[in-house]
């Protein structure tokens, strides 16, 4: 991983946002400090980040995440626009332009919408910048979605052929249940499916502002690892 010239990092909405939904600025600032050294040093980034939904419930007045997929649609509307204005501001200030850049399931299924995306990619990384990759969450449909940010990042890692894929969480690290039992293990390296045995992913992360968990974590892993990406979990504090 550290030797890779193109990653694909990915962040969730636990780790972007304060417990009461509103989005970390100070989280996001740590975060833009050190993906913009690892950029100074060379290498091809592409951020993609959740929080969109979980950034606009704060304005809307929303006290949990919502269940109905319009008013999850609403919340990201607005929601996003804070997350790229403050994804832009904390790139600026390292000489770095961000560039929003929403895709849907329809974008990488068809043949024409793959190689349009693949190429204004690309063609963003060529120009110094540093693409902020989201789920169009304002029209997707629960028929048509990635699911969750982890399936994307390691869909777009394939696309764009990147050398690796770092998936951060509120975790450091994958265990075979949960972190905060006792007797619970970590395993620092998985070669093959034999390796998660007995493992318990569990659902969505204890925060309840993001949609996936450990379980979307390891479909993400497999969809990469299969394409020829090395992955890495950890966690972003």
């Amino acid at each position: 991983m550290r030797a890779a010239r193109r990653v694909v990092v990915k962040v969730g909405s636990s780790s972007l946002t304060t417990p009461d939904g509103h989005i970390d600025t100070d989280r996001i600032a740590e975060l833009t400090d050190v993906l913009a050294r690892r950029r100074a040093a060379g290498t091809e980034l592409v951020l993609v980040s959740s929080g969109a939904v979980a950034a606009g419930m704060g304005p809307l007045g929303l006290a949990a995440r919502p269940r109905d997929l319009a008013t999850q649609q609403a919340a990201a509307s607005v929601g996003q626009g804070l997350l790229v204005a403050h994804y832009t501001g904390a790139f600026a200030r390292h000489g770095l332009t961000a560039a929003q850049v929403l895709l849907t399931v329809e974008d990488l299924m068809r043949r024409v919408q793959y190689r349009n995306a693949q190429r204004t990619l690309r063609r963003l990384l060529d120009m110094g910048g540093v693409p902020i990759v989201n789920e169009n969450d304002t029209v997707a449909t629960h028929e048509i979605r990635f699911g969750d940010n982890d399936r994307l990042a390691a869909l777009v890692a394939h696309l764009l052929r990147a050398e690796g894929l770092l998936l951060l969480s509120d975790v450091d690290a994958l265990y075979d249940g949960n972190p905060s039992k006792p007797g619970t293990r970590r395993i620092p390296k998985v070669s093959g499916a034999g390796d998660l045995a007995g493992v318990d992913v569990g659902g969505t992360g204890g925060r309840g502002v993001g949609t996936g968990g450990m379980v979307t974590k390891l479909e993400s892993a497999r969809i990469a690892t299969e394409a020829g990406v090395p992955t890495v979990l950890t966690s972003a504090a």
